[in-house]
């Protein structure tokens, strides 16, 4: 882990695992099936599952296959916030949320290309995926425990019609049609 990784991680502490699961559960209670938070939540668990997956994997083949397939929800899923959502919370006046979300997509992308400059069996590949798995999950329990629950209490009924068509058409663009329909139980 670099010096920089080292004091970020030393600045911004993980919530508890009850914290993550309490808003999980409260986003969800607000998340009618097929809605943009509905998708929003699924992608969420799906990439938890990749990273799971990824450390898990036996062989740096297995790995690195994994870790491309993290690349890609993680990627497509940040696309489709960015064009559907965060304009949304902009609009919102919660333009700070928007921009902090917005860089912090940002770092996770570039940590992930540095990702692949790694040996996939290394110590250090493990502690950069645990850095950047932590940094995900910090910004997954920012959207889900407040910063989206006050958008769905926000939008009328025809804004949540068109960020929902909005942030599909964006994530299957970039994943594709097939990958939109794969349920995380399957990765």
């Amino acid at each position: 882990m670099s010096i920089v990784d080292k004091v970020i991680t030393a600045v911004t502490p993980p919530e508890s695992e009850e914290a993550r699961l309490k808003a999980r559960q409260e986003a969800e209670a607000l998340a009618p099936q097929g809605t943009w938070l509905a998708h929003v939540l699924d992608h969420h668990r799906q990439i938890e599952a990749l990273f799971a997956a990824v450390k898990a994997a036996a062989t740096a083949e297995t790995r690195y296959g994994t870790q491309q397939r993290l690349a890609l929800v993680l990627t497509g899923h940040s696309i489709a916030e960015e064009a559907a959502i965060y304009p949304a919370l902009a609009g919102d006046k919660k333009v700070g949320h928007a921009e902090l979300a917005y860089q912090e997509q940002s770092a996770a992308k570039m940590e992930m290309g540095l990702l692949e400059r790694l040996d996939p069996m290394s110590q250090d590949y493990l502690d950069k995926l645990e850095h950047i798995q932590g940094a995900v999950a910090h910004h997954v329990y920012s959207e889900e425990g407040t910063w989206f629950p006050e958008l769905i209490q926000d939008l009328q009924p025809e804004d949540h019609q068109r960020i929902t068509e909005r942030y599909a058409e964006e994530f299957e663009r970039y994943v594709g049609k097939d990958a939109v329909r794969t349920p995380p139980s399957s990765l």
